[in-house]
């Protein structure tokens, strides 16, 4: 029995009643059919009157069908079965995109505009805000979910130990002209400290710094030198000239290199971000992501607190790699971890400038390899935060972060300040779409070694599936693959492959659902499965040619973590 059940072969087109198999080496006895290049449309047949089509909402996305009507038994995200009903399998995107919620689009009407524009992904900055704000944030998106048939994911972000600077008074930003005169004081204040003056939070500032320094705001996006230290308060006149944000990073520079030895001393979770990860765990996150992570035993202590506080939920662990100490213990911090954020912003301002894209490039690939998603982030569209238009610079960083095949990449600014958050979120998923097909059409197939990540036989057996899977559905040229998984672990490995076609992947969890969201590739749903596969297939079959998602003749290859097996067939 177990050797049949891990055996791969052919199915032809499924009778009425069950799909007929056939042991390789058989390759007849699929239909091959032309490959559709327009627009898909929904197939005329009696599905279509056994299941109609869900009405659309005002702006045009689908919504699932309403509990107790005929296909109620899955759910798939509005906005990607408006895209597939549009474009058909080969346009989706692969690519996640993650939106920084803030003041520019914390209300109903903005989340649902960028959910609909494509964000996979709302992160929410515990820097910025209190509790409470972010309470109301992470509900709103979960409401958006159950009401009109999304399934964001929600990930929170850890302020972090590192040196910083306050609130700037209330205001949202300050701009810091060439040649002003700024302290820096760690002097505490219980009323708004007076213009050009900014509080810091590391109470040994002042004696650390040393007349001659200079000081990187927010990854150099302003810069000063230290002119004379006045007690609590270090005078500072700017050098580089920029605009100031509440709660930025500051990292001191001295005689041309950063000075870590104090930062190295900070705990990587400070007791403010403790409280910050009991208040993620009881509202429910998807993800968190630690900032300045230094090491992988940080890491492996959270995974523990999370598994111990948070029974029965399943929260995975991001590390932000935006430190010299990171780098320096990357692959372990990788394996410790469930995925990883290249913040290139702080980790730009402490190593020189032109070693960040090789760094993100390395960082890229290690993940890809260890089978951890990966978000690029930081200064992708920076100037949309004023501007309705990106550089041309940005769109060619954006460009190379798709090539490289991260999984998602992710705006911070251009979404929770910007003035054009749903601009910048389509020049992301318009650039994606472009750099992807351009990538299919080139057959650019790179020969990535994929290091075995297995911990078990049974996990082996699962991954050499997976990477024979993507091979044949590349050269077989498959509309799609089919994945039914009940922890989203073979998904996964589908994922990391990267084959050119995208990846239903079929749950019964909703939570590994939206966590799938954040994976290259994945289309997830949520699917009350059995353990009999020719069932699974041919209710899927019905549901999704009832939605107009897929259509007869479709070939597809499909995948079970519990059958461990291949089958490929033409949807009847």
């Amino acid at each position: 029995m177990a050797t049949a059940a891990r055996s791969i072969h052919l199915l032809t087109p499924p009778k009425p009643s069950k799909p007929s198999s056939y042991h390789l080496p058989v390759s007849s006895h699929f239909r091959p059919r032309p490959r559709r290049r327009g627009p898909r449309l929904a197939a005329a047949s009696s599905d279509l009157t056994a299941f109609p089509d869900p009405p659309p909402t005002p702006n045009g996305v689908y919504v699932p069908f309403a509990a107790g009507s005929t296909a109620a038994s899955i759910d798939v995200d509005a906005a990607t079965e408006a895209e597939l009903r549009e474009n058909g399998f080969r346009s989706t995107r692969r690519t996640k995109l993650v939106c920084t919620v803030g003041p520019a689009t914390c209300g109903a009407a903005e989340l649902e505009a960028l959910a609909v524009g494509g964000m996979n992904v709302a992160r929410v900055n515990m820097c910025h805000g209190d509790r409470e704000w972010h309470r109301g944030v992470i509900r709103a998106v979960r409401k958006l979910n159950d009401e009109k048939g999304f399934a964001v994911a929600v990930m929170m972000d850890t302020e972090g130990s590192e040196i910083h600077m306050g609130d700037l008074g209330g205001a949202p930003s300050a701009k810091a002209e060439d040649g002003e005169v700024w302290i820096f004081s760690v002097r505490s204040s219980d009323t708004s400290l007076p213009d050009k003056i900014i509080h810091v939070n590391y109470d040994g500032f002042a004696e650390d710094v040393k007349v001659g320094d200079e000081l990187f705001v927010d990854g150099g996006m302003a810069r000063f030198e230290v002119t004379e230290k006045l007690g609590p308060d270090v005078k500072c006149r700017c050098t580089d000239p920029g605009l100031l944000l509440p709660r930025a990073n500051l990292t001191i520079w001295r005689d041309g290199s950063v000075v870590r030895e104090r930062n190295a001393m900070l705990p990587t979770i400070s007791s403010k971000d403790w409280l910050d990860i009991d208040f993620g765990i009881s509202e429910g996150v998807d993800f968190i992501a630690v900032s300045f992570v230094k090491s992988a035993e940080v890491i492996n202590h959270l995974k523990s607190y999370i598994a111990a506080r948070s029974r029965g939920s399943d929260i995975w662990v991001i590390s932000k790699i935006e430190s010299i100490d990171a780098l320096k213990n990357l692959e372990e911090i990788i394996r410790a971890s469930d995925g990883v954020m290249v913040a290139r912003g702080d980790l730009g301002a402490q190593i020189p400038l032109e070693q960040v894209p090789s760094i993100q490039q390395r960082i890229v690939k290690m993940c890809r390899q260890l089978n951890k998603p990966v978000i690029v982030a930081s200064q992708l569209l920076e100037s949309m935060i004023e501007y309705p238009t990106p550089t041309r610079a940005e769109v060619a960083d954006v460009s190379e972060a798709v090539r490289q095949r991260a999984d998602a990449l992710m705006l911070s600014g251009e979404s929770a300040m910007g003035r054009y958050p749903e601009k910048a979120l389509s020049v992301l998923r318009s650039v994606s779409l472009r750099i992807e097909r351009w990538w299919r059409e080139e057959k650019r197939h790179e020969a990535l070694e994929l290091l075995d990540v297995s911990s078990s036989f049974s996990d082996k057996i699962s991954e050499e599936i997976c990477n024979s899977a993507a091979k044949m559905a590349n050269n077989l040229g498959v509309d799609a693959v089919f994945v039914y998984t009940k922890d989203g672990h073979m998904a996964s490995l589908l994922s990391r492959c990267r084959p050119d076609c995208p990846i239903f992947a079929f749950t019964p969890s909703t939570s590994v659902r939206r966590r799938l969201n954040l994976q290259w590739g994945l289309i997830p749903f949520r699917l009350s499965d059995s353990d009999d596969m020719e069932s699974n297939l041919n209710r899927t079959f019905s549901l999704l040619k009832a939605r107009g998602m897929v259509q007869s003749g479709d070939l597809v290859i499909a995948l079970s973590d519990m059958l461990q097996s291949i089958q490929v067939m033409n949807v009847p």
